[in-house]
């Protein structure tokens, strides 16, 4: 059992514990970079290489809530430049700032294991979501004239 605390060992668990929790964290990223590339480039209200500061530990709660207002307002104008009905007028924007707020919530003793939780669910619900207007942006071209960013 005291073998398991030796330094080469536990720098072993870190490693694997970061690539468990970062690796989908990327791929979520890469979602929203995806998304964000199907765009105009009137339409984008957030810079894509501004995503990947959701990866800085603390930084990354109060930036998600920015990350989420620049997609909603972004996939806002895409549709709306394209003319596709949306029933949500800022496309994730409830789902996302709940799960950011839960997420802020985390760091509440005891409470921020439920807001934790609620937190990771919404984000899965969230990234869903957004995949989806990325499928949906697939379905419908530009008008003439726009130009997609150099992302």
């Amino acid at each position: 059992m005291g073998d398991l605390f030796q330094p080469t060992h536990l720098l072993i668990l870190i490693f694997v514990f970061s690539l468990f929790f970062l690796l989908p964290f990327i791929f979520y990223i890469l979602t929203l970079t995806r998304a964000l590339a199907k765009c105009s480039a009137t339409s984008i209200t957030i810079e894509p290489g501004m995503l990947w500061l959701l990866l800085v530990p603390f930084v990354n709660m109060v930036w998600h809530f920015f990350v989420v207002i620049g997609m909603a307002k972004t996939l806002s104008n895409e549709f709306r430049l394209r003319n596709i009905p949306n029933m949500e007028p800022m496309p994730g924007q409830s789902i996302g700032i709940a799960m950011c707020v839960c997420g802020a919530c985390g760091i509440i003793p005891f409470l921020g294991i439920f807001a934790s939780l609620a937190g990771f669910v919404l984000w899965i619900v969230y990234w869903a979501k957004i995949a989806e207007f990325s499928r949906i942006l697939d379905q419908v071209p530009l008008p003439s004239g726009e130009q997609f960013p150099r992302i």
